[in-house]
């Protein structure tokens, strides 16, 4: 094959994996769980897409037209993850309310920083993730295993939404904002339990590493599918505007991602900018961490604080105003 057919072919098939995590949106991990994995790949396929489509463009080949506007069809995926034209106009300086949602990884880098920090966003809601919760908590905290809610607001109603034994878990509660009603998700969905070794030792690409690997990815994937759908049924069955935020333990572009956020708008693409890669224990970017909101609540500011270790993850928050 000569070299431009080889170059081709390369970037062929790069194009059809990109189209794949498309259909995230609809296929189930328990149909096809190798397809979610492509959502972890996406960064690293459109870097090698573009670069391809510059490769043709200098070498002045029609095919760079094609591949071009084809690159069109994954705006919304690319800003997923680096969001270049947000939305938001401030209408009001003023805003509703204030949200932090932070993964604490169980206090390992120092309880007392990271509560230190809480206190200092003076946030009206804080939903916490793989926090202790064997405690007694004040009145004004929710608590369920591994997730917390602490607010200003008057809690109407709360319940658990992943009752059996999981490790993951996600509750919602009812809350009077100033009169309004907002139900509130904190969202923590199965964790994948892995070790850094597993990353380092891929550096020799060891298909027995490999396999170890997926063997705990794609069950995980799978068990987020039932997780996702009772979720999703407090969602759509909500008399009130919903606030869903947490670790998804999933990437832009995933059926977690998708599905989670179907009917609602993602805060990020609204009004964040730059990098939303909240997840930095591993030496790949990964975003997973969310405020999603129902389109009656506006976005007026969102921020990963990556200025900040006090966790594998940093927290993420956002502000809004109640429409």
């Amino acid at each position: 094959m000569k070299p431009n057919q080889i170059l081709l072919f390369i970037h062929i098939i790069i194009a059809v994996l990109l189209l794949c995590t498309l259909g995230n949106a609809w296929v189930p991990p328990n149909l096809l769980g190798n397809l979610n994995l492509l959502s972890l790949a996406f960064p690293y396929l459109i870097f090698a897409h573009i670069i391809l489509t510059i490769v043709w463009i200098f070498k002045k080949n029609k095919i760079a037209i094609a591949f071009a506007l084809g690159t069109f069809l994954f705006y919304n995926p690319i800003r997923r993850w680096i969001n270049f034209s947000p939305k938001v106009e401030n209408v009001k300086s003023i805003r509703d309310i204030k949200v932090l949602t932070f993964n604490v990884k169980y206090g390992d880098y120092g309880w007392d920083k990271v509560k230190d920090y809480i206190k200092e966003q003076n946030a009206d809601i804080v939903l916490v993730q793989e926090k202790d919760t064997s405690r007694a908590l004040r009145q004004d905290l929710i608590k369920y295993p591994s997730v917390i809610l602490k607010t200003k607001h008057k809690i109407v109603r709360q319940a658990e939404i992943i009752e059996e034994q999981a490790r993951g878990n996600s509750f919602y509660a009812d809350v009077d904002i100033n009169g309004k009603i907002i139900r509130i998700v904190n969202v923590y969905l199965e964790p994948f339990r892995l070790d850094k070794s597993m990353f380092t030792k891929l550096d020799a690409l060891g298909a027995g590493n490999i396999s170890k690997l997926l063997s705990h990815m794609i069950p995980t994937f799978q068990a987020h599918e039932d997780q996702v759908k009772k979720i999703r049924k407090v969602i759509d069955l909500s008399p009130y505007p919903v606030i869903l935020a947490g670790d998804f333990n999933s990437v832009p572009n995933s059926y977690e991602y998708y599905n989670l956020g179907k009917d609602l708008q993602d805060a990020f693409l609204v009004a964040g900018k730059g990098s939303a890669s909240s997840f930095h224990d591993y030496k790949v970017p990964l975003r997973i961490d969310y405020i999603f909101t129902s389109k009656s609540i506006i976005p007026l500011s969102y921020k990963v604080d990556q200025t900040v270790k006090l966790s594998d993850h940093y927290p993420v928050i956002a502000e809004f105003l109640l429409n």
